[in-house]
């Protein structure tokens, strides 16, 4: 019984490792793509497998959302408005029953957790104007997150 919990422990620390710290879930991301890249990124995303699609696509919207932040941080409002529109819709393709048959599912729904925590986060400071806009897409990145989460439990 004790090896079979050495071995979990073990397993499961890569895991944690990758979680983010409250240090660095503070601040936006760095590594952030640029525009060549995140078209490959939508581009592999939509030309996947339907069973890999959902976390390709919950991939992208992490990054965008990042990108908002970033943006909205900046003070070019209009783009981050821009960009949320597009985690929206990306966020409705995984919705739209991409989770119930897909591989990497416990990754997706962990990496649409810290996606949707960090949007929570830049929600905090956000102008009132902006706030409308971050609502509905946390609102929509939460329900996502319950689907993907109800899915994992499914298995």
């Amino acid at each position: 019984m004790k090896s079979i919990l050495r071995i979990t422990a073990l397993l499961s620390l890569p895991l944690l490792l990758s979680l983010p710290t409250p240090a660095r879930a503070a601040s936006v991301d760095e590594n952030l793509p640029d525009a060549q890249a995140l078209m490959q990124l939508e581009l592999r995303a939509q030309q996947a497998n339907p069973r890999d699609q959902c976390f390709l696509y919950t991939e992208l919207v992490h990054v965008m959302t990042e990108m908002a932040g970033k943006q909205m941080l900046d003070g070019d409002v209009d783009q981050a408005s821009a960009t949320l529109k597009k985690v929206n819709a990306y966020a409705q393709l995984i919705h739209m029953d991409l989770a119930s048959n897909t591989k990497r599912l416990k990754n997706a729904e962990l990496l649409m957790h810290h996606t949707s925590y960090r949007l929570s986060e830049y929600l905090h400071k956000a102008s009132s104007e902006d706030r409308d806009t971050l609502n509905a897409t946390l609102k929509q990145l939460d329900q996502v997150h319950d689907e993907l989460l109800a899915q994992v439990f499914k298995h």
